[in-house]
């Protein structure tokens, strides 16, 4: 079988591998679709994410869904031709984490494409039957790739308590900020709000629902959300890493607001008002991955609460990876997707 192996920063290569073999509990999954997440791009970019390095050369991709072409001996409830999303997580299951179900903070998990662990640009993958949920007819095997990232976004929200009524920032409009509003107006929000630099991708989220877009580098943030709300948003949720942003969040929230923090950035330490935390009883919390999140974005997805695939900008081959990789680097790229076996 095929697989496209990041070898160094900015080089791809497609190699020949064997195909694998189930364990026990586990299915072989004949790979359809993988986006292209940030996390790739910063391993394909730079060699690293966060504190991960890569150190050898890796399978990149965990945004997939393909279809179960053969399943191990224990397995029950999946069958050959089920049409499924993996979630590509696999915690150890018996740490302090995973016994409370929190087991997307499980220090031993196994995470696609998070180095050394391989990913999904391959065209099979043997994966636990338990990360794999099954897709209804509606939902395409692109739209279920992208239950990863909307996954991301559904635990954003609930880290942020986001409910009916509130007003929501969202800064950062690539996928997961666009995602992260579509999942705060099904989780009931009234009115968000939107920042970036980049116009098309403000353009993007006014026409998916933004009730107003900031364009940061032309105006104040802080100025602006003082404009459009009463002191302030219920809730931020800063999908950007971008610092100058991440510097104005506690300042558009309002007393006794939260803010949620999503997007990674470049530098990890920076300085916080302290007495701003304490007089405007601020929760400030982080936003890891997901947990329990998958039977959610299907439904959203099925029940047409939040559309994925007009997110997508382009979409190549297996073999067009590095070429892929390349596109997606593209400040007004929002997504790239490969179809490894679909169509």
């Amino acid at each position: 079988m095929q697989a496209a192996v990041l070898e160094d920063e900015r080089t791809v290569r497609i190699e020949t591998r064997d195909g694998p073999t189930p364990a026990a509990d586990a299915v072989v999954v004949r790979i359809e679709h993988v986006g292209i997440c940030g996390s790739d791009m910063h391993y394909y970019e730079h060699g690293h994410n966060g504190d991960n390095e890569l150190d050898v050369p890796t399978i990149m991709g965990h945004e997939s869904a393909g279809t179960i072409v053969e399943t191990g001996a224990d397995v029950t409830g999946s069958s050959v031709g089920d049409r499924v999303a993996l979630e590509p997580g696999v915690p150890c299951g018996s740490c302090r984490y995973c016994d409370i179900d929190e087991y997307n903070l499980c220090e031993d998990v196994r995470f696609m494409a998070s180095p050394p662990d391989d990913g999904a640009l391959v065209e099979y993958v043997a994966w636990p039957a338990q990360r794999t949920y099954s897709l209804p007819e509606s939902v395409s095997t692109r739209a279920g790739a992208l239950c990863e990232p909307l996954s991301v976004a559904i635990h954003a929200n609930r880290r942020g308590n986001v409910g009916s009524g509130d007003t929501v920032l969202v800064t950062g409009c690539g996928p997961i900020g666009l995602l992260c509003m579509d999942a705060a107006y099904a989780a009931g929000a009234e009115d968000v709000i939107v920042a970036d630099i980049v116009e098309r991708k403000l353009e993007l989220a006014t026409e998916r629902g933004a009730a107003h877009a900031i364009r940061t580098d032309e105006r104040s943030l802080v100025d602006a959300v003082d404009e459009l709300t009463d002191g302030g948003v219920d809730v931020v949720l800063e999908c950007s890493g971008a610092e100058a942003v991440i510097d104005r969040t506690v300042e558009s929230v309002r007393k006794g607001g939260q803010v949620v923090f999503v997007g990674l950035p470049q530098d990890p330490e920076l300085p916080t008002d302290v007495f701003g935390l304490i007089d405007n009883e601020l929760d400030i919390s982080g936003s890891f991955r997901f947990r329990n999140t998958y039977a959610e974005a299907i439904e959203l997805l099925a029940s047409g609460a939040v559309e994925v695939e007009s997110l997508v900008d382009f979409e190549l081959p297996l073999v067009d990876t590095g070429r892929a990789f390349e596109r997606a680097a593209d400040p007004e790229v929002v997504k790239g997707m490969i179809a490894v076996n679909g169509t």
